[in-house]
């Protein structure tokens, strides 16, 4: 128990350091302004790839929709639907290409602030770092069509049996509670793969569950509680009219950043502290 108390200590002692001495605000800024160029794009190519899939398009919105305050939402969803319904219907040609690169660079700019955790320096070559997280975007993006897949076709699944045996009420209350948590496993996966990854150091799969643990619930307690005080405490469209919903997005996303490089560090501490005891 003291050895386990010790070992949390010097975590709180060594990220407290590391959020002055990274300047872990200025590099979640930074991180979360990559978020915003990388945003929309990413979302267009779910929804290019996704009509393939019978699923409605609110559906493919919904993982977002779960934790995202919900003037942020409004404004994902409003942009994005303006974007597709003004496409040529070319997009999955050469314009997708232009479109990778662009999500993409949200990747990029995790794996310079996991690096830094690490303070190790860039030694991959362009093409593979860049190949690397345009690989990483397209991982994320079929966890993400699986994410929307499973929950649909489980319920279809479920209402079909359930309905059966006279329990639909019952089952669709229990599934609601079930999608929560198959979100959560997702968002866990996606953090693992990236802490795993994306670092210019070779790691296990699991020198990366730390990290991801905390980015999991760090961001889903953080986006609730976000959502909870635009809604409740402070309204930002009352106090800056139209522009509130790009501060309440921006703050989400700033919130997301700073997070997601904690939890780097996190990974990095616990990395160091294996490699003393080796």
């Amino acid at each position: 128990m003291e050895k386990a108390g010790n070992v949390r200590s010097s975590l709180l002692k060594l990220l407290w350091h590391r959020i002055d001495e990274d300047d872990l605000p200025g590099l979640s800024a930074q991180l979360a302004y990559y978020f915003l160029l990388s945003l929309f794009p990413l979302l267009i190519v779910l929804f290019t790839l996704l009509p393939y899939i019978p699923i409605p398009h609110q559906d493919m919105l919904g993982l977002i929709r779960d934790f995202a305050p919900v003037e942020a939402m409004d404004l994902i969803e409003k942009n994005v639907h303006d974007i597709m319904n003004d496409r040529n219907g070319g997009l999955l040609s050469f314009g997708i290409i232009g479109t990778i690169w662009s999500a993409s660079n949200g990747i990029e700019a995790i794996v310079k602030a996991f690096n830094k955790a690490y303070n190790v320096k860039e030694s991959r070559s362009f093409i593979v770092s860049r190949g690397m997280a345009i690989l990483l975007t397209f991982g994320m993006i079929l966890v993400l069509i699986l994410a929307i897949v499973l929950p649909i076709f489980g319920r279809e699944i479920g209402l079909f049996l359930f309905t059966r045996m006279g329990y639909t009420t019952e089952f669709i209350k229990l599934w609601d509670t079930l999608s929560r948590l198959v979100s959560a496993i997702i968002l866990f996966l996606i953090f693992t793969g990236l802490y795993w990854i994306a670092p210019n150091v070779k790691l296990k799969c699991r020198s990366a569950f730390p990290g991801a643990a905390f980015a999991t619930i760090g961001w889903i307690i953080s986006s609730l509680g976000l959502t909870f005080y635009v809604g409740n405490i402070s309204n930002y469209s009352l106090t800056y009219g139209s522009i509130g919903a790009i501060i309440v997005l921006m703050i989400w996303l700033y919130i997301s950043a700073f997070i997601i490089i904690l939890g780097g560090e996190i990974n990095a501490f616990y990395s160091e502290k294996n490699r003393k005891n080796c």
